[in-house]
């Protein structure tokens, strides 16, 4: 089996998809999973996944996207969407799971849960929003790590309308706003231009600093 280092030498951002060859329910249930278990500020969770496989609905909104023939040919669209806020109530809601689960009596993390609750209150909800969007990404990131682990090609995307996709699926009514997306399919190697190039990173030497 491939290292996760060698799994992300294989991946790079596909450029375009072989049309109507779909990736196996048991393949997108995995990657779905990987982003669910995303660790995440406060381990609130701040964000839910639309996936999209109806091709009608990716015809209608590829035509606002940066690269449409992708989002159409591919086989799924994974939608990671941030909460609009965070509210006293998602807050406690969470944390009920939480002592439920683990068998512990409702607020036996009050004192923490207040101190977060002070904490947004003193935000505006577009501060509270990039807070949460920036939470997306951390289970984006592991979503294309084990998209790549079973040879599932995607691409990360954010050149889309979020208006236009927000109304598509309905999401203000959910207090929810799209961040990003990620196309998930096979590619079509014959037409993804960037396949054959070279993978090109910055040196470590460049990026990472030590200090002991």
């Amino acid at each position: 089996m491939a290292t996760l280092i060698e799994n992300l030498h294989w991946r790079h951002a596909v450029k375009a998809y072989i049309p109507n060859k779909k990736v196996p329910q048991d393949s997108v249930d995995k990657i779905i999973e990987a982003a669910r278990l995303a660790p995440t500020s406060s381990g609130l969770q701040p964000f839910e996944m639309i996936v999209i496989e109806n091709q009608t609905l990716k015809d209608k909104l590829s035509e606002t996207a940066l690269n449409p023939e992708c989002m159409r040919n591919c086989s799924h669209v994974l939608v990671f969407a941030a909460w609009d806020n965070y509210t006293e109530q998602r807050i406690d809601d969470m944390y009920d799971r939480i002592t439920d689960e683990r068998g512990l009596p409702r607020g036996r993390f009050g004192r923490y849960t207040t101190m977060l609750k002070q904490k947004v209150a003193r935000h505006s909800q577009a501060e509270n929003f990039n807070h949460a969007a920036h939470q997306t990404y951390i289970a984006m990131g592991l979503a294309l790590a084990q998209a790549a682990e079973l040879r599932v090609a995607t691409t990360p995307i954010e050149g889309f309308d979020s208006q236009v996709l927000d109304e598509a699926l309905n999401l203000r009514e959910k207090g929810l706003k799209s961040v990003s997306l990620i196309y998930i399919g096979y590619a079509d190697e014959e037409n993804d231009w960037l396949a054959p190039m070279k993978q090109v990173r910055r040196q470590r030497d460049e990026m990472v600093t030590v200090i002991k």
